[in-house]
């Protein structure tokens, strides 16, 4: 049932025109995953590679994602990977399309896919993958490094925990931070887990 249902919804999201954004990107990138899987991933929006290929996570941040997740152990196939916005925002530079970040309007245009994703797989534990989803999430602006690894329990009686994005990672000045940062990554991941069991 919940699977049919998220067919149905990523179905209808791709001529989702809530927001000018659809305007600049590709397609729609609605999420992915088992329709009843226990933790839900959400990040900040689609990157130029998820513009293109159509599917979360796939680009050079999805590839970190998926390393982290191999080291703590769970199988991405287990997890369900969104966004916060469907589609890609992004700034052409020469023959580049640079990321932009949602604003306010966007991501709560975009709100109610996210609400509708949730509902349909109804995890134990949504996993926040960096602050514009935390704070989507939770409802107020949170200091990443203040509540990460905790689990907040929301009015709706959802749980969230907070981590940093993957894309943080490849940000990262040199290969002692890159290392620190992943090892944090998995970590939190390892804590999701745990709150799931």
């Amino acid at each position: 049932m919940a699977t049919t249902k998220l067919a149905r919804l990523a179905k209808d999201a791709r001529g989702c025109t809530r927001c000018p954004l659809y305007r600049n990107a590709t397609q729609t990138v609605f999420g992915e995953g088992p329709g009843r899987a226990t933790i839900m991933l959400v990040g900040e929006q689609p990157g130029d590679q998820e513009d293109l290929q159509g599917h979360p996570f796939v680009g050079p941040a999805g590839r970190e994602l998926d390393q982290a997740l191999e080291a703590a152990g769970l199988d991405r196939d287990k997890v369900y990977v969104t966004n916060v916005v469907k589609h890609f925002k992004n700034e052409p530079r020469g023959k580049r399309r640079m990321h932009k970040r949602p604003n306010r309007y966007e991501v709560e245009r975009c709100r109610w896919w996210l609400d509708q994703e949730i509902a349909a797989v109804q995890p134990k534990l949504i996993l926040a993958l960096g602050v514009t989803a935390a704070n989507l999430l939770t409802g107020k602006s949170i200091v990443l490094s203040r509540v990460r690894g905790q689990v907040l329990d929301l009015v709706d009686g959802q749980r969230v925990m907070a981590t940093t994005h993957p894309s943080s990672i490849l940000r990262m000045p040199d290969q002692p931070s890159r290392h620190k940062a992943r090892a944090a990554l998995i970590k939190d991941i390892k804590a999701a887990m745990k709150e799931t069991k």
